[in-house]
């Protein structure tokens, strides 16, 4: 087989004392034609001789990691550890892939970003910015992670979710379809927020709880446990959703409120300021629960019902129009 590339005698040392040597092609292919210098490896088992891959600019290579297929290194990154960047992958700016961390298919590593310890990043994915993606974490689909976000333990990201600012998923956790996470909000556990959901803020999505559809959780809100929130629900301000709840159509929990227990709230319903909704109940259509007022039981409110002040509703109950 004919050599693509040779060592030249210039070298850099990387901050670890290892001599890393210029490349120069040898034969023209698609990213570099004969005669051009390349970027920086330790040694020649760290670039394939064979497909297009290539390593060029300022970009090194070292230890044992590989890149190979079609996939290019460049500007300044750097791609070490037991690192694989294959495919038609790239890894640019002044990224880093490290560790035993993958980057293949037509994903992106971009800008400040690091991908590291036993990671993927897969597909079209893209991570930028200053994100981090680490430990057991998989990013693939169409999925981006940007700004200083992180995705690690043995989460996942894929679809056309988004997960940017300094958003946190960890864990077992998945976002997935085109959710976003983003702000200060954080997934984890074996939580799922999924179809076009929000999670924003200070917002907390935790254990086996799902958020999916249209549904938005934000400000400081928690849902938790085995809660749902879906349709075009919203939770927001310090509301909490715990236990096996469910909010959803295009219900509201805000302010201090709770819902808890196996609890409902549906339709257009709102329960706000320090309510909380609790066992079996239901709060639905126009109706709302707000001040300091108790839903418990399997007491029913309805239609556009209100239930506020200190007021108690329990039992059998049922408060409609």
């Amino acid at each position: 087989m004919e050599k693509k590339f040779e060592l030249t005698e210039k070298y850099v040392v990387n901050e670890f004392g290892t001599k890393l040597y210029q490349i120069k092609c040898t034969k023209t292919f698609e990213y570099a034609k004969e005669g051009e210098l390349g970027g920086y490896i330790e040694k020649e088992e760290n670039l394939s001789q064979e497909g297009n891959a290539w390593v060029s600019d300022t970009a090194r290579v070292s230890d044992d990691a590989r890149v190979y297929g079609n996939a290019q290194v460049f500007g300044d990154a750097n791609v070490s550890g037991n690192a694989r960047v294959f495919g038609t992958a790239w890894v640019y700016g002044d990224a880093w892939v490290f560790g035993n961390a993958w980057v293949y298919d037509n994903a992106r590593v971009s800008d400040t970003a690091r991908v590291s310890d036993d990671a993927r990043v897969s597909g079209d994915a893209w991570v930028s910015g200053n994100a981090r993606v680490s430990d057991d974490a998989q990013v693939f689909g169409n999925a981006q992670v940007f700004d200083t976000a992180r995705v690690f333990g043995n989460a996942n990201v894929s679809g056309t979710a988004r997960v940017s600012d300094t958003a946190r998923v960890s864990d077992d956790a998945w976002v997935f379809g085109t959710a976003r996470v983003l702000g200060n909000a954080w997934v984890s556990d074996d939580a799922q927020v999924f179809g076009y959901a929000n999670v924003s803020g200070n917002a907390r999505v935790s254990d086996t709880a799902r958020v999916s559809d249209d549904a938005r959780v934000y400000g400081n809100a928690r849902v938790s446990d085995d809660a749902r929130v879906f349709g075009t629900a919203q939770v927001y301000g310090y509301a909490q959703v715990s236990d096996t709840a469910r909010v959803s159509d295009d219900a509201q929990v805000f302010g201090t409120a709770r819902v808890f227990d196996n609890a409902r709230v549906l339709g257009t319903a709102r329960v706000f300021g320090n309510a909380w909704v609790s066992d079996n109940a239901w709060v639905s259509d126009n109706a709302q629960v707000s001040d300091d007022a108790r839903v418990s039981g399997t007491a029913r409110v309805f239609d556009t019902a209100r239930v506020f002040g200190n007021a108690r509703v329990s039992g059998n109950a049922w408060v409609c129009k």
